[in-house]
This record gives C-alpha cells, structure tokens and sequence, in this order.
C-alpha cells in the first residue's frame, strides 16, 4: 500500500498548501479596506494547518484499532459537545455551530462526523447481518439520528448530509443488505423534506435553487454572486489575487464559497485541477479500503474518505449551483480551523490503516488464535 499511503499523502499536502494560497488571496483585499493586516486570516489558517498536521502525523504512528474500544467514549464526549452548543454557543449569521475558547472556536459538529466514523464500523463488526430496519435502528439509526438531529438544529443541514453519506459508505462496506439501506434512506428523505418545507429559512434556500433569478437580491444573492464569478473567470482566469467578487460581493468568500473564488481566478483550468487532486485523495482512500484484511479497518477508511470526499462534492455542488446551498466548507481548502484539523486527524488514520492494513490481526482474530494455541498446547501436553 506504499502507493496509495504517498499518493493520500501528496493529495492531503497539496489541498492543505493550496487552502493556504486561496484563503490569502480570498481574504487579504478585504482585511485591509476593513483596516486589518492582509495576511490575519493566512496566519491564523497557518496555525490550524501546523495543528492539523501535527495530529494527523501522531495518528499516522498510532495503531487505528486501539481507537476502537474507545470509539463510543469519544462519541459521547462529542455529542456531549454538541449539546454544549446551545448553551455556550456563539451565533454566528443565525446559526449556533461554535463554541469560542478564547480566540479559538471550535465547531463540535466535525468532532461528530469523526467520531461517527469510528463508532458505526465497531458496532457494525460485532453484530450480525443485519436484515430489518428495526435491527438497523437499535443502537446504529437511533444514534445517527440523535446526531443529526442535534446538529439540523443549530441549523447545519450540509453537516448533516455528509453524515449521511459516510453513514450510507460503512453500512456498505460493512455487508448491510443494498435493499435495506434504501429503504431507510427513503424514509430519511422523506422526514427530510418535510422538516426543510417545514422551517422558512431552508425553505428560502430551496426557493433560491428553483428559481434563482427571482431571489437574485435575496436569498438567491449568494449562490447568483457564485456563479457569476465563476462565470467571468473562463479558461484561465483573471489572474491570482485578481478577482473582484470576494471584495464585498460573494458572501463568505472564504469559507463556503471559495471554489468561486479559485473558477474566477484560476479559470477552468484551477478547478478541474483542484477536482483532479480531490479524485486522487478519493481513488487513494478507496484503494486503502479495499486492501484492508481487518472488517473495522475497512469500514472506517471507507466512511473517513468518503466523508472527505462527500463533502467536497456538496460544497462543489453548491457554489456550481446544482444542489441548494448548504453551508459546508471545502475540506483543507476553505478558511476554517475545526474543519481543517479534524480532516487532517482523519487522514492520518486512512494513513495508518494503510501502512497496518495486513501486518496485525484484528483483536476477534488475536483472542481466536491465543485460544487455538492454548489448545494446541494442552493437546501436547496429553500426549
């Protein structure tokens, strides 16, 4: 697997030193007509990089099934976190996701998708093939929607449906029956739908995604401003550091939206590039996955790349103008600290998965084999 390990790798580096380039070029026009440094938002994204390459390097050396038993305790201290929001929470344009430690924030949303990740593929290995939904719900589906549902309430919708996605990868991997699995996703989309027509705000933003020349102005503003500047960037773009849009006219430039600003200008040609090193990281992970000999191993570097590379393709989706917009940032590109480091956290698990892939024996095996070698030992002694 040395391959794909330096393959995640370089994809991993490369998006990471290329958020850096863009959250710069995003931020630095708008910092200074605002009277800041220009490189406030660069240093503090620097800070988050070195953090996240650090944990990312230590799980890299840290042998990923020791995190299995300790996969539920820290799901409840994430949940835990969660909670925590709506009481300490900092609000943020009409959304409590942050709670401020100082001049860090942290979002325990992403703490949660991680988490997720590794709590599901424990369950799932120890139990039987599941067949109903009532089997799926205890504790798997009961949990996901405790989750989810506690984060749809800061509200976070685009959080929300990257979890889904990761959830439906390690049902899969995990040997979860394909009927199964599309059934409760039909209920899923169903209870779904009713909750976005049910609150006026994601409403809006289904209404803007219908028809967004009619809300250009207003809850259309963001997703028409997106296009646009992909729009004016064409082939090749204006130049970096040379887009307008990002000065006081595409919303959260930085964050949500700045693929915008890498189509307008870095052209078409930045995109499919930035797609290209996405598609790697994908192709990488999946590869690690497959190779895997251990069912825990397994599902989690499929529910880790596949939460990754889910949320890149919401996000790109989004500022593309193909799904309503849903808030997420662009995994290791966009200006973010929670994201970046816990992104990087879970790289540095696929990374260890690969290297341990087929050199331990998972602890099912270990405990089989100490059990046949007692045997074998008390049978020689009969003898």
């Amino acid at each position: 697997m040395q391959l794909e390990f330096q393959l995640l790798a370089l994809a991993t580096l490369a998006l990471v030193a290329f958020g850096l380039v863009m959250v710069f070029s995003s931020t630095s026009a708008t910092a200074t007509l605002g009277g800041g440094s220009a490189s406030a938002f660069l240093v503090r994204q620097a800070v988050y990089a070195l953090v996240g390459l650090g944990a990312m390097i230590a799980f890299t050396r840290f042998d990923y099934r020791k995190l299995r038993p300790l996969a539920p305790t820290l799901l409840t201290a994430s949940l835990g976190l969660c909670l925590a929001v709506f009481a300490i929470g900092t609000q943020v344009n009409g959304a409590r996701r942050w709670i401020s430690l100082g001049p860090i924030g942290l979002q325990p949303s992403e703490l949660v998708k991680l988490s997720l990740a590794l709590w599901i593929p424990a369950r799932l290995v120890r139990r039987p093939r599941l067949q109903t939904l009532g089997e799926l719900a205890k504790p798997v589906g009961l949990m996901v929607a405790i989750a989810c549902g506690m984060i749809a309430a800061e509200p976070d919708l685009g959080t929300v449906t990257s979890i889904l996605v990761m959830v439906a990868a390690a049902l899969v991997v995990s040997g979860v029956p394909f009927g199964l699995i599309a059934r409760a996703y039909a209920l899923i989309g169903a209870l779904g739908m009713i909750a976005v027509m049910s609150e006026p705000y994601q409403r809006a933003r289904l209404t803007a995604f219908l028809h967004p020349m009619a809300s250009s102005q207003g809850s259309g503003y963001q997703g028409m401003q997106s296009l646009i500047g992909l729009g004016s960037g064409g082939i090749t773009g204006h130049g970096l550091g040379q887009g307008v849009q990002k000065i006081h006219f595409l919303p959260e430039a930085h964050t949500d939206m700045i693929a915008s600003v890498v189509g307008e200008e870095l052209g078409l040609i930045g995109i499919v590039l930035l797609i290209a090193f996405y598609a790697v990281f994908v192709w990488a992970g999946l590869r690690i996955a497959l190779a895997c000999r251990d069912p825990f191993g397994k599902a989690v570097a499929a529910a880790l790349t596949t939460l990754i590379a889910g949320q890149a393709a919401i996000n790109l989706a989004a500022v593309f103008g193909l799904v309503p917009l849903t808030g997420i940032t662009l995994p290791f590109v966009s200006y973010g600290g929670s994201s970046l480091v816990v992104s990087l956290m879970a790289v540095g698990i696929l990374l260890n998965i690969a290297v341990n892939h087929g050199k331990t024996a998972t602890p099912e095996v270990s405990d089989r084999r100490r059990r046949n070698g007692r045997a074998s030992h008390a049978r020689a002694r009969r003898r």
